[in-house]
């Protein structure tokens, strides 16, 4: 037996008191000390003050060059400075409340000090002084996250002694050919030099070892429990004629782009094999992902299915049913569209040839999933804006067919580094290629000041018998936020246009047939401007609308910002979309600037990400990104590719499941649960 998993009481040391302490820290075993690793690194190691930017930590050893001036101020409050030759360099140095150490300044002699180097001022704020030169020892030292008692530096001392007397028994888990290909260090040296690096470049190389073992063992985690689900869930193998499903295609009244023609290859591959298809279609606005849905429900009805698709709104519904029923009509496709509003004989007549297979495509919103609702034989489940459901409702809907492939799709753009991650056991799909023609929507970042011209601009649009949208942050006056509010704006605006041009208003509190009611008003050009909160993000369709003005933008994320920016900019017309925003902080300001620089959903996404990090952008509650102890999935996501890429490899050869090589990660897999049947957590 390996004794790393000796519980950390055998340590020398260690009382049951430190235990407890150790404990809250998540660390039990002798393992779980030796894999606790810094969560950063004091580098004290001497340097060339040119090299040094501008508020870095500093080391540096010199010779005092004048008397220290003692200054205090206030009862205990003091400040001490005093010159430093170092090299050519001639400094000041600066030593708050440290009074005592006037006696111990003597002109001539070698100190060390450790502190913020101010470039500007040719300063040094002290941090740390040691009299004498520096001492030969590591430049590098490793500073832990601790709680309660414990310190720093007996959290060293701990780990010394783990690794001192447990140093043999760490195990390498990735195979010989990993490590050769990408030169990574062995397991015992990385652990070894996370812990005790001697210089900077041997750090490197140790964090780059675990940053690709952590990505890598997430990643088997995630393909092995997709393998495991797949083999256990029996596919449909539906067969269809290409002959025909080429027939369709070539009557779309638009050629297709490489990547449409991409993901609908990938989706039929899906739909053919024995294994059921459980696949997310991401495609930014306006990127085709409605044909895609056509072409993958014709191939299921022509394999003798029906297709369903779902979607949040009855508004969507109606367009959805609408646009599928112009490409379908030629080909003699029954279509049904449910939703709240078909009720009595007309809904029991529609449920009833939906069950004899009269209908080969029902569109609706979650009426779909209610319990009188029958399929003859569904092949196919689509469902859009797939975030906006939730889990349950997905379920039920799939189970109203045998073995169903499911398809989600969604227009919001999620970064490829997250969607590899957080839906790793799903197949992503993407279309990253906008159909030819379309015009790019024009954005411009203006200060509120200007919001007479933004007024004048609208009238203008509205007058060549266009239309707008005016997002507002909040639906009412808050007294904590000093931010523009939907009720506001809407009497605003409704004073501005009087007589000329009719307002309406949007908001979350109202029902949902009050909802429709002003989409329905605002699709028919009824209502010439819509005020609306972000209720209206995703989904709806008004190719007459060509402006979107957005208060208060900041206060936005940057995939937010897109998603409504993309209300515009789907007729022929030129769009335009007006961020009406005073940032105060760098990221505020930097969002804007890069809304204004491109129009592309997917490098917003990624720079949102960056921006924010994955918790905020799933929201940290429901992101359920996993915790590394290294790796970093924004700035290491390089990494996390090449992981996926060896993962998936490894899980589909037998060698991985067989072969003495490859043991130490299967070990991982049981431990997760997966390789016992268990769920993964």
């Amino acid at each position: 037996m390996n004794r790393l998993v000796e519980p950390i009481t055998h340590l020398r040391g260690v009382g049951e008191e430190t235990a407890v302490l150790l404990h809250d820290m998540g660390i039990y075993s002798i393992n779980d000390l030796i894999e606790y690793f810094p969560y950063r690194y004091d580098d004290n190691s001497l340097k060339d003050l040119e090299e040094v930017k501008h508020d870095e930590r500093v080391t540096v050893e010199g010779v005092i060059h004048s008397e220290p001036i003692l200054t205090y101020f206030g009862k205990k409050r003091s400040r001490l400075t005093f010159r430093l030759l170092v090299g050519r360099y001639l400094l000041s140095v600066v030593c708050f409340n440290r009074p005592y150490f006037k006696s111990k300044l003597i002109l001539n002699s070698t100190i060390t000090v450790t502190g913020k180097w101010d470039k500007n001022r040719q300063t040094i704020t002290a941090q740390e002084v040691n009299f004498g030169p520096k001492k030969e020892a590591s430049g590098i030292e490793p500073v832990y996250s601790v709680k309660g008692k414990l310190t720093v530096k007996g959290m060293r001392k701990f780990i010394s002694i783990a690794m001192k007397e447990y140093f043999e028994e760490i195990d390498e888990m990735l195979p010989s050919e990993l490590l050769q290909k990408y030169k990574l260090m062995t397991r015992k040296v990385a652990i070894q030099t996370m812990h005790a690096p001697i210089e900077q470049a041997n750090l490197k190389q140790a964090r780059r070892r675990f940053v690709y073992e952590e990505f890598l063992l997430f990643q088997l985690k995630m393909q092995a429990l997709r393998k495991v689900q797949r083999e256990q869930s029996k596919g449909l193998t539906q067969k269809y004629s290409q002959d025909d499903l080429n027939l369709f295609i070539k009557a779309l009244p638009f050629p297709l782009t490489s990547a449409q023609s991409r993901v609908i290859d990938e989706i039929l591959n899906d739909m053919k094999s024995p294994y059921r298809m459980n696949r997310l279609l991401q495609g930014d606005v306006g990127s085709g992902k409605t044909v895609v849905a056509a072409i993958s429900i014709y191939a299921t009805i022509l394999s003798g299915y029906q297709g369903a698709l779902m979607v949040p709104t009855e508004i969507l519904a109606e367009q959805h049913a609408e646009s599928l029923y112009k490409l379908f009509e030629p080909f003699k496709i029954n279509i049904a569209l449910l939703t709240s509003s078909v009720k009595g004989k007309k809904r029991k007549e529609l449920l009833e040839r939906l069950k004899n297979n009269d209908i080969q495509l029902l569109i609706g919103t979650h009426a779909l999933i209610q319990d009188e609702i029958h399929f003859h034989k569904l092949g196919l489940v689509i469902t859009d804006e797939q975030h906006r459901f939730g889990v349950e409702q997905r379920r039920m809907l799939r189970e109203k067919g045998a073995n169903t492939d499911v398809l989600f799709m969604t227009a919001t753009p999620i970064p490829r580094t997250l969607a590899i991650t957080a839906f790793g056991e799903m197949d992503v799909s993407v279309i990253d290629e906008l159909p030819a023609g379309r015009k790019s929507i024009e954005t411009y970042w203006v200060k509120p000041d200007m919001l007479d011209r933004i007024l004048t601009f609208i009238e203008k649009e509205i007058a060549k018998g266009r239309q707008a949208y005016v997002i507002c942050p909040l639906i009412e006056e808050s007294e904590k936020l000093d931010v523009q509010n939907a009720l506001d704006v809407h009497s605003m605006l409704t004073q501005f246009f009087q007589n000329r041009y009719k307002v309406g208003l949007m908001h979350g509190r109202l029902s949902s047939d009050e909802k429709d009611a002003v989409m329905r008003s605002f699709s028919e050009n009824d209502v010439h401007v819509l005020v609306s909160t972000t209720v209206v993000e995703v989904g709806v369709n008004v190719p007459n609308a060509t402006t979107m003005v957005i208060y208060d933008a900041e206060r936005f994320g940057l995939s937010q910002l897109h998603q409504l920016r993309g209300r515009v900019g789907r007729g022929s017309e030129q769009s335009y979309c007006i961020l009406l925003a005073d940032p105060k902080s760098e990221t505020g300001k930097e969002r804007m600037k890069i809304m204004t620089e491109t129009n592309d959903g997917f490098v917003l996404s990624e720079r949102d990400l960056e921006l924010r990090g994955p918790g905020d952008f799933f929201g940290k509650k429901q992101s359920g990104m996993p915790v590394f102890k290294v790796a970093d999935m924004v700035h290491d996501y390089r990494a996390l590719e090449v992981a996926r890429q060896d993962a998936v490899e490894l899980v589909r050869s037998d060698a991985f499941w067989k072969d003495e090589k490859y043991a130490g990660l299967r070990i991982q897999l049981t431990h997760s649960g997966i390789l016992n049947g268990e769920k993964l957590d």
